[in-house]
């Protein structure tokens, strides 16, 4: 494996639990149009934008909307997203997570964000983690979601390091299938039986070191 001079992380599930507030959010919409959303079924969501995530969800309760509709369901969901996101503070990044961010500093090895969300830097402000990332590359960015590998390439150009040369931290199946076509190590962070396509996988960044992933 090429030496890592570069670190891509996916924000939701990896730097910080964003998750529950999505599943609220998505599923009080659910709720008010009449149906159930599960938290099996929330999984279907993880990774992919908000439009892809309410197709998929208005697809689960069997209703159609016309398209304005869809676009202001999806704001009024996104506002009540942020609206719970306010309520974070430096305290819910993820255990291990700025040590590591702190590590790889300290190593001369370069940080982004490569996230479908809109609301990155707003997140990233909440917990205090901004200057962490020399670069962002988020839903205001791409043109196309993951599993595509357009988030993770326009990071490693932002970095000015070879896709070669860096590694992807992703909690979402899309998300390392968009690493693996980016060329990248792809370092999964959660269930080894649902990331089961990544180089390796780890329960969460608390004692990990970046030269067990060289090793992979």
């Amino acid at each position: 494996m090429p030496s890592i001079q570069a670190c891509l992380f996916d924000l939701d599930g990896v730097i910080v639990d964003t998750a529950r507030f999505h599943y609220i959010a998505w599923r009080e919409m659910a709720r008010d149009l009449g149906f159930d959303l599960t938290q099996e079924e929330n999984e279907r969501l993880k990774g992919i934008s908000r439009m892809e995530s309410l197709e998929i969800v208005l697809s689960i309760g069997g209703v159609q909307l016309p398209e304005e509709e869809k676009i202001r369901r999806a704001a009024a969901k996104n506002a009540r997203y942020l609206e719970l996101c306010m309520q974070m503070t430096p305290d819910d990044a993820l255990p291990g997570v700025r040590p590591f961010l702190d590590e790889l500093k300290q190593q001369g090895i370069r940080s982004g964000l490569g996230s479908a969300s809109k609301n990155a830097r707003v997140i990233l402000e909440r917990i205090n983690m901004l200057h962490y990332f020399d670069t962002i590359v988020d839903g205001n960015r791409i043109t196309k979601g993951k599993p595509d590998p357009q988030v993770f390439l326009m990071g490693a150009s932002d970095l000015q390091v070879a896709p070669q040369h860096c590694a992807v931290f992703e909690d979402a199946v899309a998300g390392i299938q968009s690493a693996k076509a980016a060329g990248m190590l792809a370092v999964g962070v959660g269930e080894a039986s649902v990331l089961a396509e990544a180089d390796i996988v780890i329960p969460g960044f608390e004692g990990f070191d970046l030269a067990q992933s060289e090793n992979a």
